[in-house]
């Protein structure tokens, strides 16, 4: 669904260029997708389902693997511009949380595999695991017809809540994250208020 934007009558050009930047990435919405966010209760999850895929080395990944920890599981590919976006946050989560039970996984979906995925992950230097994803682990987490498509999974497994798009931004997802680690990290962690990004995604070519 596109959102309107009111345009303010006097801007300035840097405004301006945001202003446009966003409008272009709410033209990339479709009216199918839906946009879910918030953790939802315990009585409400259900379970992550399982899946076996292999990294960049050839060593084969299950999302059982990292049972106990908070994951932020993550479907994207190279060609999806709100994906770049969203990579770095999640390379700082990484990077911050990942000595108190949590771990980002990303699942790329690009048609071309590594040839095109391994140096982009280079390039960008991506601090976590990557591994290729496939059509039938797609259809296990809805179809993922749209990226990026984000999970956030509970230490017991279970989906705590979902992600299509860029909606609410960095800091919704710093939340969540800081929520299902437990009372020990908000007292660290920074808790903003929701953000109000513009809504962008990428729908999938059948």
């Amino acid at each position: 669904m596109n959102q309107e934007m009111p345009v303010p009558k006097t801007v300035s050009p840097a405004a301006l260029a945001a202003f446009l930047a966003a409008v272009v990435l709410s033209l990339a919405c479709t009216h199918e997708a839906t946009v879910k966010a918030a953790v939802k209760a315990d009585k409400d999850r259900k379970a992550a389902p399982n899946f076996t895929l292999a990294d960049v080395n050839g060593q084969k990944v299950q999302l059982s693997d990292y049972k106990g920890k908070v994951v932020l599981l993550d479907f994207w590919a190279t060609w999806c511009g709100p994906c770049k976006v969203e990579i770095p946050w999640f390379m700082e989560f990484e990077q911050t949380y990942k000595n108190k039970g949590f771990a980002v996984l990303g699942v790329s979906m690009d048609d071309d595999g590594w040839t095109v995925v391994k140096p982009y992950l280079q390039q960008l230097k991506v601090n976590y695991r990557i591994v290729l994803g496939n059509d039938k682990v797609g259809e296990l987490y809805g179809g993922v017809d749209s990226l990026p498509t984000t999970f956030l999974i509970d230490r017991q497994g279970k989906i705590a809540a979902t992600h299509v798009g860029l909606a609410g931004g960095k800091d919704d997802f710093k939340n969540e994250i800081v929520n299902l680690l437990g009372p020990a990290e908000a007292p660290h962690a920074g808790l903003l208020p929701p953000s109000r990004g513009a809504l962008a995604f990428f729908t999938r070519a059948n």
